[in-house]
């Protein structure tokens, strides 16, 4: 296996032996082959597309086969397995399409359109190692196969927010077209064209920013926008089901489900923002957040005395101690878990009426949450006169992944260090390294503001978008800073959508991504001003000067 997709990846190169996700060789090589499989189906149905003929199933397996391959999702290979055998089914079926809308123009595809799935697991493997990025960085180099990761990496995180929204009734045809497009550009000769490479990557980005409008319009369409609440994160006396990952539908199909049994549900790591959704907080059991960013489940999980549903991607390999009281739903999988396929919690709920639920409340702590858009927006007029008046300097945007690697403190120290006069937005997991820390106000305007979830990075534009319009600026030339911090691909996805969008000076740590080697980060640097994190007394002093 080699790979290195993530920020943990291992010595900062790439994984060899076993993902430190906990992947195991086999299940990376099923998804290198997974991956190969679905450059084919893009490079059949772009060319049906241009045809005018398109296939909705081809569409979502394409989505659902790239998000599967996402950091922390799918760790089953006998799932994996099946789903490259499925892919082969799927090329044919592309593969008709197009000779169908072609007529008989149809151009004869080989590459990735001509492969086809051996029936073995061990011959699946031998094709694998020949599609691999380790072969791909062997014949290309390691700055034209990175530059193919990052597209790659980008369409995996954004094949999560399309499949979210999707689940939402949130569709749109040229997202879908997009995908077919990019990943048949990336088995042509301008795939290894380093600019075309650069102007392919930016295009991802713009294609995030349409998925995640599309997410934000089936999450506030369904569940109402966004407030301001106060969230308890200690627990109460009761039977429990702990809810992770990211989907707001699961989590609603729960609760409806759970109403009146008397458990108590609470939300983890990337689903704290759901506390914060008029249509999900009428539930009177949903009853606070436990614990903190998805690095530490292990432990919080083992403590935890109840049931456990992992929504999305975040899954760590479970402790004996919880497996038989955890379970996966959606595209996530591990195995021996039992996963729910149907929307059926009633084996989810019986666990937890088994368990022993806390046995008493604990001392109350809250934080507030809430602070998407919407409500940004509804104070937008007295946060643009404190700036006028002088009473904030300065907006910080401290957001992105959390994750287990050395350097992460650096956010908290940053976040700690942020002067009185200003304010801090955030969102995504990395903000349980500060969102219980007491920041105060200014002038009644929080100087913690919780955007959300990773995916609410679109929020956090349209506050941006919003401030500049209101001071006649560019967003550059706002007094606001991003310090983010990156472990999978949909920060990838959401990086690269700043950087369509032209965001300058970002700070991105705790280290660079493995595949952007220092040719492609100088590009970056060059044309964007992205860099490195440093010391925190030297970034600060920089983005406030």
């Amino acid at each position: 296996m080699f790979c290195y997709q993530c920020e943990q990846t291992a010595g900062g190169a790439g994984c060899t032996k076993k993902g430190v996700c906990g992947k195991e060789a086999e299940t990376a090589e099923l998804q290198d082959l997974l991956i190969h499989a679905v450059k084919g189906i893009g490079m059949y149905a772009h060319r049906a597309g241009q045809l005018g003929a398109t296939d909705r199933g081809i569409d979502m397996f394409v989505i659902e086969a790239l998000f599967s391959t996402v950091t922390n999702v799918n760790f089953d290979a006998d799932r994996l397995e099946a789903l490259v055998k499925q892919s082969g089914a799927v090329l044919d079926k592309a593969k008709a399409l197009y000779e169908q809308a072609a007529g008989g123009n149809a151009a004869q595809l080989d590459g990735a359109a001509s492969w086809r799935p051996m029936e073995s697991r061990a011959d699946l493997i031998n094709q694998a190692a020949l599609v691999g990025i380790a072969k791909r960085k062997e014949a290309l180099g390691d700055d034209v196969a990175g530059l193919q990761e990052l597209i790659m990496y980008g369409l995996k995180g954004t094949a999560a927010y399309v499949d979210h929204a999707s689940i939402l009734g949130q569709e749109d045809a040229g997202v879908f077209a997009f995908f077919h497009e990019a990943l048949d550009f990336l088995t042509g000769d301008k795939a290894e064209d380093v600019d075309a490479l650069v102007a392919m990557a930016l295009k991802v980005g713009e294609m995030n920013l349409k998925a995640m409008e599309l997410l934000d319009a089936g999450n506030t369409g369904a569940y109402g926008h966004p407030e301001p609440t106060t969230v308890r994160v200690t627990p109460v006396k009761g039977k429990c089901i702990l809810v992770s990952g990211h989907d707001l539908k699961d989590l609603a199909e729960l609760l409806k489900q759970t109403e009146g049994k008397g458990i108590n549900v609470y939300t983890h790591g990337e689903m704290l923002p759901c506390l914060a959704y008029p249509e999900l907080k009428k539930y009177k059991h949903l009853v606070g957040n436990y614990g903190g960013a998805w690095q530490d489940q292990r432990k919080e999980f083992e403590a935890f005395p109840g049931a456990i549903l992992m929504t999305t991607n975040c899954i760590q390999k479970p402790a004996d101690s919880y497996k038989d009281r955890i379970f996966t739903c959606g595209l996530v999988a591990w195995p021996g878990v039992k996963h729910i396929s149907d929307g059926d919690f009633g084996p989810v709920i019986d666990a937890a009426l088994a368990a022993d639920g806390f046995a008493e409340d604990a001392e109350e702590k809250t934080i507030t949450i809430g602070f998407a858009r919407n409500a940004v927006m509804s104070v937008a007029e007295p946060v643009i006169e404190a700036v006028k008046a002088g009473k904030i300097r300065h907006f910080f945007l401290i957001g992105g992944c959390d994750g287990a690697k050395s350097g992460r403190n650096y956010y908290t120290d940053f976040a700690k260090a942020v002067p009185d006069d200003c304010v801090i937005l955030t969102l995504a997991c990395g903000k349980y390294r500060f969102n219980k820390l007491d920041f105060g106000d200014i002038g009644g305007i929080p100087r913690l503001l919780d955007i959300g979830q990773c995916n609410d990075a679109y929020s956090a534009i349209q506050i941006a978008v919003a401030l500049a319009g209101a001071f006649d600026c560019g967003v550059n030339d706002l007094p606001l800073s991003f310090v983010l911090s990156w472990y999978e691909q949909k920060a990838v996805c959401i990086l690269l959508t700043l950087l369509y969008l032209g965001i300058q000076n970002m700070r991105l740590g705790p280290s660079l991504p493995a595949f952007l080697g220092p040719n492609v980060v100088k590009v970056l640097v060059d044309k964007f001003n992205i860099a490195p994190i440093s010391t925190v007394e030297d970034d600060m002093k920089a983005m406030l000067s």
